[in-house]
């Protein structure tokens, strides 16, 4: 039988009152931590809600999309959908496999296999793929790098390897290589520009153009006439009167 005095009995005691002492305060602490962390979690709720900047930035943009991943101060988008006007009303749509943008930098966006559609002046449309691409939201620039194909529907194809789009002026330009497929034929050159929404074309530099399906030149429609015959001479005999003897 331990005695009060008995001094293992008294250290044992005093632990016992220390590890009791200890989980009071533990208590006690928690029952002011816990109420106030779900109450700076309800806060931080509600702040990020009406004060978050991705809320304030995403709404902004004419701008359709799937999942988001955000990374610091950048956010990738899969499968974004852009629509817009030009400030003359042509409607024009962006796809993209995906779009990076940083929040710090709201106007601009990074795309990855962009896919363009733009409505021309004449009421034909342009498609234009690339391998990426960057595009102005506020200014409305579009900016297509490496293995670009533009279509347009009335049936020419153009091969370029990096092309400038201005949607409000209806502008295409290249300042390198262009392949061009026509209706009847082919057509290289160095730079591409197109002006006034598709109203005129022109290409600069070393331009060479084949034209399939020539037919060849009519022999006898081109032949010179021949001439005409000479007038044919006529001998006219008058009748002698015959006085009687």
């Amino acid at each position: 039988m331990n005695s009060v005095n008995n001094p293992a009995y008294l250290a044992g005691l005093e632990a016992r009152f220390a590890a009791a002492a200890r989980h009071s305060r533990m208590v006690r602490a928690l029952r002011v931590a816990v109420p106030a962390a779900v109450i700076l979690a309800m806060t931080g709720i509600v702040g990020v809600s009406i004060f978050n900047p991705f809320r304030m930035l995403l709404p902004k943009l004419p701008v359709d999309m799937g999942n988001l991943v955000v990374s610091g101060t950048k956010i990738t988008m899969e499968s974004p959908h852009l629509a817009g006007f030009s400030t003359d009303q042509r409607p024009y749509e962006i796809w993209a496999k995906a779009a990076i943008q940083d929040v710090t930098d709201p106007d601009h966006m990074e795309l990855t296999t962009p896919r363009a559609k733009v409505l021309m002046e004449d009421r034909t449309t342009v498609t234009m793929v690339a391998r990426t691409g960057y595009f102005d939201n506020k200014q409305q620039l579009l900016d297509l790098r490496k293995d670009i194909f533009l279509q347009s529907s009335t049936g020419y194809e153009a091969r370029l390897s990096q092309a400038f789009v201005d949607i409000n002026k209806g502008t295409v330009t290249s300042e390198e290589h262009v392949d061009v497929k026509l209706l009847n034929g082919t057509l290289t050159s160095d730079r591409l520009r197109i002006y006034n929404s598709g109203e005129i074309v022109r290409f600069e530099g070393n331009v060479v153009m084949n034209l399939d399906n020539l037919s060849p030149p009519d022999d006898a429609a081109n032949a010179a006439p021949a001439p005409a015959p000479p007038p044919t001479k006529t001998r006219s005999v008058s009748g002698k009167s015959a006085n009687p003897k």
